[in-house]
């Protein structure tokens, strides 16, 4: 025990997440970690964005975070602003009352937040518009234009601003991943070029910040930007952000990371050939396999409206791919997001035991073969999903 303290380190790490894996084995399918470098990361992920604002809803939080970790899954992922901040503030409880049992170290989680949309303080404030100014262009954070929407921005002092709060609200003195959050909003009144400047002021912070140790890499979390058609006004090519990457820190950059919506009500990151490099055309997943970076599926079961009934047109799971009846709904659409290639981890919003013992049980069985995500996907292609979306 003792040496095992003395060689922690405050983040995660390969011996670490490597333990985590191996002391979860025996109740695990062979594949249920997925390497990323040389760490392993749970191929499901918990996610904090839903739930009301209260303190009832932070304790179910804390409750559901404490139970994931007991049963495997080592990925954490949370933003500043999911629920004022409560979201981040219940994680850190949990790690806290993990950490102090001795049931599980630092160094074997994955936890990952996001800044870009400013956030509340626990609730929201009487005149929301006002708030978010003084805490942004007030405060001398960001010139009045760096504030899209009146709540987004990518200002360097804001993200780092933000970074330490969300330093503060974990407990954590490094942050293993730190997105920017749907940096696609800002191309609601900014031209791309401008966009990408703002990315590589970004990025530049968040350069100084790893070399401070507050964060180990960085990427981009969005929602449309980078599955949209590219020549939509949203649409971002993850090319031309690695070139930003590569401008600011050269081939030692910390660009390592991308999260978007993937599920089988919106495949588009799988199926839509919407990257453009060297004359090839290729999907969003394609793009970031070929650039070497982690991939966290986002909303994977769709707001659970794929938890609660079974798509007729998706193909029944092979043998020994499901669990019980009662939880096909969800594991085939778990499956279906995990076991994309290029995905590492499923990202699920969990808030209650319930829905940690439910989707918990996916890590116990092999990931979905290819020819079953191919079928699975094959109607998507013709839109027969537009009435959910």
């Amino acid at each position: 025990m003792v040496s095992e303290l003395i060689s922690q380190r405050p983040y995660a790490t390969e011996a670490g997440t490597a333990r985590f894996a191996a002391r979860h084995g025996a109740l695990s399918a062979p594949d249920a970690y997925s390497t990323v470098g040389k760490m392993l990361l749970s191929s499901v992920g918990l996610g904090t964005y839903t739930g009301p604002a209260t303190d009832a809803g932070d304790d179910e939080y804390v409750d559901a975070v404490t139970d994931a970790v007991r049963r495997g899954i080592n990925v954490l992922d949370t933003a500043s602003n999911y629920r004022h901040q409560r979201s981040e503030r219940a994680i850190g409880r949990a790690l806290q009352g993990l950490f102090e049992r001795g049931e599980v170290y630092r160094s074997e989680l994955v936890v990952a937040s996001k800044a870009g949309f400013v956030p509340f303080d626990g609730e929201q404030p009487y005149d929301p518009p006002a708030f978010l100014r003084s805490l942004t262009v007030e405060a001398g954070l960001c010139d009045p234009d760096e504030l899209v929407a009146g709540c987004h921005c990518l200002a360097p002092e804001f993200i780092l601003s933000t970074l330490q709060q969300s330093r503060r609200n974990l407990g954590l003195q490094t942050i293993d991943v730190y997105f920017l959050h749907n940096p696609d909003t800002q191309l609601q009144t900014c031209d791309r070029d401008t966009v990408l400047e703002r990315l590589r002021r970004a990025f530049a912070a968040l350069e100084s910040a790893a070399d401070q140790g507050w964060i180990r890499v960085y990427g981009l979390a969005t929602w449309s930007g980078l599955r949209a058609r590219h020549h939509e006004r949203d649409f971002l090519s993850l090319f031309d952000v690695m070139r930003v990457a590569q401008e600011v820190a050269g081939s030692r950059h910390r660009f390592k990371a991308v999260q978007l919506p993937i599920n089988l009500a919106m495949p588009e990151a799988h199926t839509r050939k919407n990257h453009h490099h060297g004359g090839d055309e290729c999907s969003a997943l394609q793009a970031a396999q070929r650039l070497g970076l982690a991939v966290f599926g986002s909303s994977a079961l769709n707001s659970g409206r794929l938890g609660r009934s079974a798509p007729g047109h998706v193909p029944p799971l092979p043998p020994g791919h499901g669990c019980s009846h009662d939880y096909e709904p969800s594991v085939a659409a778990l499956q279906f997001a995990r076991s994309l290639p290029g995905v590492h981890t499923a990202l699920v919003g969990m808030r209650s035991l319930a829905n940690v013992a439910s989707n918990a049980r996916v890590l116990r069985v092999p990931r979905a073969p290819e020819p079953w995500i191919h079928m699975a996907a094959q109607p998507l292609r013709s839109g027969a999903w537009t009435a959910i979306r």
